[in-house]
């Protein structure tokens, strides 16, 4: 054994467990019965979510991964399945009470390297299995466990990442108190998220076989930063060339107050020869992330923003000749931005996917003349895209009304095959609302596409309550999204018509459309909702008098400005994690390059007209103005929107006289996750809501 970087390994790490994991239930597609049709909380939780979807190297098999919750467990779990690239031989692989994660094809498609549990070490460790899911094996027994990976080309190598002890932590000071809880903090970025910043992520190369990994390298060795980048970097952070001989890793050099300040991560090509490092994207002050070699290894292409600070900025498909290392960016006269991308088989064309006018298309960029063409589209969203062919592509595809589902793309016929239906039966059984676009005016000119959707068994001629949905983010898609908490299907059937518009500061629309918001939280924007709130309230079938707006996040601060400035408009307000006091989020969140470039810039900087402005409109400053019912939940373990804005909100109510009530999950961060705590949120939503835009509640 040895020790690199807090990280304690064997020589060589083998056949740790087989897939027989503990003594824990294996969750199952639950047994749900559908009453009258209704979408209930129990329903949404009873779908199945697919995730992952990887075809083999032949393009003729596809792996991924799908999960089912089990409400009394209180959890759910992941297993890998199969289906042939034409929809046929749906096969389940996996039969564990842990969940699978990080599918990747190995040994030409014979075998399948994945993440789990492990009982040995408790914690998550690369496996192995055939492709038919038999001889299941853990290839590693890593301390603190695998958080990711990517294998090399030629299958000889493996870089993971994994957690380890920061760098300069003062040990004597807690010798002999074993028992201690507190924490010594001398910078910024101590907490993250939801997680206090006890361990870092570093990348660390292996060699690699289906006997096991050995002799591990940190390769950021010394280096007290993270790589991938909490919260959200994972197995894309990392692109091994070609020839196997580099690889190429997404890390922000940064610590402390500059981390915090920061969005510059840079991509670093790491020679295993040599193990010298190189920073590819020098000058670049914005995020660069995403990294992936063309096949032939002679170019790399990444997503790149250029503005510091501003992690909201345009996303350019940037390509680099990897010889001469000039940089060209293949959407620089393109309005819109990748979200997703990869690599055609003949490496002339990146196939990739991005929010564009209320939805996401597939599209296709020609590598030489930057030519796009939209491969398919319609009133859904692609999630991601992977080629099978120069011609063809999988994809994942979901809209308001159904969840993921993997799906065949072609550019020949423009033809969409769905090649799965897990959830085709739950979904028949149910109610679904419409639908429908509209262009509302909005206060400066403009049309602002919005979605409209409609109770089932919807009558024209009845009056119904409706909802003002207000996206968070800021600068999130109102796209043909699926969620399963903020689920415009469960509205819809109980008996609201909802709208969601796309207000100044969502991509999909442009540049200037999406950076408006900065700077100006509570101008056009709000401006834009109180519009699309006018517009429904004209709509004949519904009541004027019986309208709610509800958010998160910064649509949670939405509605607590909205409270404050609607004139009568809302009989009801929901909030979840908003911001209700902008001063103390400028100082409370974590990201503070977010709050720093959004809101302008620091409360006390009296010079700064731009930050004057936005501290001027915090909904906190117009509480005198809150007349109207409010709804406030919370998690405590959400470090971005700290519980306390949401508590604070919900003091001020009551102190002023209000009708308000207030939700509080110790256990949630910035979303509701656990199976019966949404469940729960669920019912108290629509609970509070028909209390107020009812008759006879």
């Amino acid at each position: 054994m040895y020790v690199i970087g807090g990280l304690l390994f064997p020589l060589a790490l083998t056949n740790c467990q087989n897939e027989k994991n503990g003594n824990e239930k294996i969750i199952e597609k639950p047994d749900f019965e559908v009453l009258d049709g209704k979408v209930t909380p129990e329903a949404l939780a009873a779908l199945g979510r697919i995730n992952e979807a990887v075809p083999s190297p032949d393009g003729s098999r596809i792996i991924f991964t799908l999960s089912y919750e089990d409400i009394e467990e209180n959890k759910s779990n992941a297993e890998v399945y199969s289906i042939d690239a034409d929809g046929s031989n749906l096969t389940r692989l996996t039969h564990s009470s842990y969940s699978e994660s990080n599918i990747r094809w190995a040994q030409d498609g014979s075998h399948i390297i994945f993440l789990r549990k492990d009982d040995k070490t408790g914690k998550s460790q690369i496996h192995s299995m055939k492709s038919d899911g038999s001889d299941q094996k853990c290839l590693s027994e890593v301390e603190n466990g695998v958080e990711c990976f990517e294998i090399s080309p030629n299958e000889g190598k493996i870089v993971f990442g994994s957690p380890i002890t920061p760098y300069d932590k003062d040990k004597k000071l807690f010798e002999g108190l074993p028992k201690t809880t507190g924490r010594l903090i001398d910078d910024l970025m101590y907490k993250h998220w939801d997680e206090w910043v006890t361990q870092i992520p570093h990348p660390f190369v292996a060699d690699f076989s289906l006997d096991g990994i050995s002799n591990p390298i940190d390769i950021m060795e010394g280096e007290p930063f993270e790589c991938p980048m909490r919260p959200f970097g994972g197995a894309d952070s990392f692109a091994w060339s070609p020839d196997n001989k580099s690889l190429v890793y997404v890390c922000r050099k940064l610590k402390g107050k500059d981390y915090a300040f920061s969005t510059n991560s840079g991509l670093y090509l790491y020679d295993l020869t040599t193990g010298e490092t190189e920073l590819l994207t020098k000058g670049n002050e914005g995020y660069d992330t995403n990294p992936a070699f063309s096949p032939d290894g002679s170019s790399l292409a990444w997503l790149s923003m250029q503005t510091p600070k501003y992690e909201s900025d345009k996303k350019r498909l940037m390509l680099m000749d990897v010889k001469s290392k000039t940089k060209r960016d293949l959407t620089e006269n393109w309005d819109y931005w990748p979200e997703q991308f990869s690599w055609s088989k003949n490496g002339g064309a990146i196939w990739f996917t991005g929010y564009y006018e209320g939805v996401s298309p597939v599209f296709k960029i020609d590598v030489n003349n930057c030519k796009i063409d939209t491969v398919a589209s319609g009133l859904c969203d692609f999630a991601s895209v992977s080629p099978i062919a120069d011609n063809a592509a999988i994809a994942l595809r979901h809209s308001m009304r159904s969840p993921n589902e993997i799906c065949l793309v072609r550019t020949d016929n423009k033809e969409v095959k769905e090649l799965t239906s897990v959830n085709k039966e739950l979904l028949s059984q149910l109610k679904l609302g419409e639908v429908k676009m509209v262009k509302v005016p909005t206060t400066d000119g403009k049309l602002m596409t919005s979605w409209i959707i409609l109770p089932p068994d919807f009558d024209p001629n009845k009056k119904y309550p409706a909802i003002l949905y207000c996206q968070g983010g800021p600068q999130s898609a109102v796209s043909q999204f699926w969620s399963y908490r903020w689920n415009f299907m469960i509205m819809a059937a109980n008996g609201y018509v909802v709208i969601a518009p796309n207000r100044r500061g969502v991509p999909g629309f442009g540049t200037e459309w999406n950076r408006q918001i900065s700077g100006d939280y509570g101008g056009q924007n709000m401006k834009d909702y109180l519009s699309a709130a006018d517009y429904i309230a004209n709509e004949p079938y519904v009541d004027e008098k019986k309208i709610a707006a509800v958010g998160a996040s910064y649509g949670g601060f939405s509605v607590y400005w909205l409270a404050g400035n609607h004139n009568g408009r809302f009989a009801a307000f929901i909030s979840h994690a908003g911001i209700f006091n902008i001063e103390a989020q400028y100082l409370e969140t974590e990201e503070m390059w977010f709050a720093d470039f959004d809101l302008g810039g620091p409360y006390w900087d009296m010079n700064n007209s731009i930050a004057q402005k936005t501290y001027a409109t915090s909904p906190h400053k117009f509480i005198t103005n809150w007349d109207t019912p409010i709804l406030v939940t919370v998690g405590e373990l959400d470090y971005r929107i700290l519980a306390s804005q949401g508590m604070m909100a919900f003091n001020a109510a009551k102190m002023r006289g209000l009708e308000a009530e207030l939700l509080v999950f110790p256990d949630e961060n910035h979303w509701i996750l656990k199976p019966q705590n949404a469940i729960l949120w669920q019912r108290v939503f629509f609970n509070f809501l028909d209390r107020y835009l009812k008759d006879n509640k």
